[in-house]
């Protein structure tokens, strides 16, 4: 077992502790042991595994190692900000491999986001789907995405509020080269589980009753939330896309806090 780092926040979820991952047999061990976990969740849910989606997460890795998660399995790779996944997508563009762009998106990097990525699971304003779209429909492709929702009502997340995401719904068929899949969350970053289930509950519920008049061409069969220290959780509660990263990659340098707001 790995010496605990001295950086790890007082609050940190369960169930992170996330060993290193150097090799290729790091990463295999790695995967393995996240994909036995989505499928007990899943079991105990009463779902299948098969339609849970593993998103590795990839911000901070060194590329090196990213040549070694492409030979573990990992073909799409998740990451938040947009020119550290360009960058990316360029230097390792002689590799199978996809990325999805799950960051907040400035309007004025649509152009790089519609030129590299497959999917974007960000989506939270008119201006940033008009950017894209356009970006899009010049280039003659189409783009995957998630609506972003700001479950846990923090000021510090992106996302929209849940009583906004019917009316964004239903402006979205006018942008033809967004394919709209679901909608996509961050719960509560604490140790308290059940406030974190309330926050995939919630975009559950939201989901569900959106799909009651949701316009012609949206769909809304995806549900991505959980991140390494809550998938489980998330499977739980109906997520079809967990976003997994220092359970596969290891511990980042910097302590999770720097990425999640902190909590009461």
């Amino acid at each position: 077992m790995d010496e605990e780092p001295t950086n790890r926040p007082k609050d940190e979820p369960p169930g992170t502790e996330f060993p290193s991952a150097e090799t290729l047999e790091d990463l295999v061990r790695n995967i393995a042991r996240v994909r036995e976990r989505i499928a007990a969740a899943a079991l105990r849910a009463g779902r299948e595994a098969d339609d849970i989606r593993l998103l590795p997460v990839s911000k901070t890795v060194p590329e090196d190692r990213l040549r070694l998660a492409v030979q573990a399995g990992c073909h799409l790779l998740g990451e938040n900000k947009v020119q550290e996944a360009h960058r990316k997508s360029e230097n390792l563009a002689d590799l199978d491999v996809a990325w999805s762009v799950i960051g907040h998106l400035q309007t004025n990097k649509a152009k790089l986001v519609a030129g590299f990525a497959s999917e974007f699971q960000a989506l939270d304003s008119l201006r940033v789907a008009e950017a894209l779209d356009r970006r899009l429909q010049a280039a003659g492709r189409s783009l995957d995405v998630f609506v972003q929702v700001n479950t846990s009502a923090e000021d510090s997340k992106y996302g929209l509020p849940p009583g906004e995401v019917p009316a964004f719904l239903a402006r979205l068929p006018r942008y033809g080269a967004l394919k709209v899949k679901g909608l996509m969350t961050l719960a509560l970053f604490t140790s308290d589980t059940e406030r974190v289930r309330e926050c995939f509950v919630l975009l559950r519920t939201i989901r569900d009753r959106a799909r009651q008049d949701v316009p012609d061409g949206i769909g809304l069969e995806e549900l991505s939330m959980g991140m390494s220290g809550d998938y489980e959780i998330a499977i739980e509660e109906g997520a079809t896309v967990v976003r997994v990263g220092q359970a596969i990659f290891g511990r980042r340098p910097t302590s999770d806090s720097r990425y999640w707001p902190s909590t009461p």
